[in-house]
């Protein structure tokens, strides 16, 4: 027999409000919400599909491209399919389990996407830096190996935040001020001392974003060293061109990524209404613009899409 809410230390559900400040205007929002999910969804669902059936493609920066593919469908599907219910359906319970599995999924890939990010950087390293040894040092079986370090360092690393929280009773209060459930806003509703959550969410977040921001720094040190030694002008641009895609999507993760979580624990005087649209673009921006990024700078994927559309169209 189920246990009732009153005797369990945890509610049966919580209540999310949406985008508390725009209840009036977040069922239009949620228009552009939806085609934003629909573009990450054709786009990554059309990379990997596209780096599958190539074998010409089955390279290292190819396959790290599915792998960053792959996390963007999790992410963005961890999140909005509820967004969208609550905005136009009013749907704002979401069972506990339920929201502590959204935690888990939503933390976990946001590692292993900055990971993802870390190991593309080390691929443009070797292959700018050593190019007649890249194909010898980031063998299938390196890449293979690099991709489920970084999945396990999700896994493993985040968690201990379900544990934790699971174990802790809550509040009476069961309303969670934004679209989805994460680390942060579920704290807040723990009737216990959260130091030591509090604490080792700050660990997590600045051992992971620390050390892949470090690599990805130092990589792009000594690709910047490399590429100002060629003699050639064309070679310069040449091989800028292949990082320029890279570097505008880790901005792309990075910056409403640590806009949301400095603000969570020290925006106290950021408006509501700004940190839970950050909070949206964080999760939402990203897997909508890798694919594109990606598919306009790589001249192998657009043109296997050219083909797709053109055999469609004969």
């Amino acid at each position: 027999m189920l246990a009732s809410e009153n005797s369990s230390s945890h509610p049966l559900y919580f209540i999310l409000l949406g985008i508390p400040g725009l209840e009036n205007s977040q069922f239009w929002i949620a228009f552009l919400f939806c085609i934003m999910y629909i573009v990450a969804v054709v786009g990554n669902i059309t990379v990997v599909h596209i780096i599958r059936i190539d074998h010409t493609l089955h390279e290292p920066m190819y396959l790290f491209l599915a792998m960053l593919a792959v996390t963007d469908l999790v992410l963005s599907t961890s999140t909005q399919p509820k967004t969208l219910a609550i905005c136009w359906f009013h749907d704002h319970k979401i069972e506990y389990h339920a929201c502590l599995i959204q935690v888990f999924f939503i933390h976990a890939f946001s590692s292993v996407e900055s990971g993802v990010l870390m190991a593309m950087a080390l691929d443009r390293y070797v292959a700018i830096c050593f190019p007649l040894r890249h194909s010898s040092i980031l063998t299938p079986s390196v890449v293979g190996k690099l991709g489920a370090a970084v999945l396990m360092r999700g896994l493993l690393w985040v968690s201990p935040f379900c544990i934790m929280i699971s174990r802790m009773p809550f509040c009476p209060n069961k309303i969670i001020p934004q679209s989805y459930c994460e680390h942060m806003a579920v704290l807040k509703l723990v009737c216990a001392d959260t130091r030591v959550n509090r604490s080792y969410g700050l660990f997590v977040a600045f051992s992971v974003v620390g050390f892949d921001v470090m690599v990805i720094s130092i990589s792009y040190v000594m690709i910047l060293r490399t590429v100002l030694a060629l003699p050639s002008g064309e070679a310069r641009m040449k091989a800028f061109g292949t990082c320029a895609s890279h570097i505008g999507v880790i901005l792309a993760l990075y910056v409403p990524a640590l806009f949301t979580f400095l603000t969570h624990r020290f925006g106290h005087h950021v408006p509501r209404v700004v940190h839970i649209m950050f909070a949206n673009i964080y999760l939402l921006v990203p897997p909508m613009l890798n694919p594109i990024i990606y598919g306009v700078k790589t001249k192998q994927i657009r043109d296997r899409v050219i083909q797709g559309f053109s055999r469609k169209k004969s």
